[in-house]
């Protein structure tokens, strides 16, 4: 299915700061691609990597203009929705569905990264609650289900699950290429039953929900 409107979404951290979501333009570049550079480190355990035999990973800073094509026409088309955070007026990090299926599964996917002079302060467990929200609503994508696959010892974003009360479902061993090697990850998900008033967002704000999940780390 063809969608043409340009999805913009705000969300409130816990602690008040607020963040938007929008599509990457061909103007960010300089500011996207310097906040890839700062941050090279602390990114790269957690990057999608392109395993033996597979095609070539697009070089963002030699084609960025290509890079927000691409995402464009994923958007287009359905298929994933790819947005910067905003804070004030600084791209901070991205969070993106990706595998969006509509008829009977009706889910999708849910990937995230925040620059480490943000790590902390709530923005990334908004702006995945903000995205999945979205999605989840009857008046945005209608989708069922949302999930996260996280690297065992990765514990930030484990943090960002916990933070959520996402239902943890199981390791999937050695399922994602990520920094040069295939890994096992664990799997969160969230339905759209087991969301109350507010939905994710919610829980951020009475982080005693009932339906908020064990984890061990």
């Amino acid at each position: 299915m063809r969608r043409s409107r340009e999805v913009v979404l705000t969300g409130t951290t816990p602690a008040g700061e607020e963040i938007s979501l929008r599509p990457v333009r061909r103007g960010d570049r300089a500011e996207f691609i310097a906040l890839r550079e700062r941050n090279a480190d602390w990114l790269r355990p957690w990057d999608p990597t392109v395993p033996p035999g597979g095609p070539a990973r697009r070089d963002i800073a030699a084609d960025f203009g290509g890079y927000v094509r691409a995402l464009r026409a994923e958007a287009r088309s359905g298929g994933g929705l790819s947005l910067v955070i905003v804070v004030g007026d600084r791209i901070v990090g991205m969070v993106a569905a990706s595998s969006i299926v509509e008829g009977a599964l009706r889910s999708a996917s849910l990937g995230y990264w925040v620059g480490q002079e943000v790590a902390g302060r709530g923005i990334a467990p908004t702006a995945v609650a903000t995205i999945a929200d979205h999605l989840m609503d009857p008046r945005g994508r209608n989708l069922h289900r949302v999930q996260l696959e996280i690297r065992p010892d990765n514990p930030a974003s484990l943090a960002v699950a916990a933070k959520l009360g996402l239902r943890e479902e199981g390791l999937r061993r050695a399922y994602l290429h990520i920094d040069g090697d295939w890994r096992d990850h664990r799997s969160f998900a969230v339905v759209r039953e087991e969301l109350g008033p507010g939905g994710l967002t919610a829980r951020l704000s009475h982080p005693q929900h009932p339906s908020r999940a064990r984890h061990t780390e």
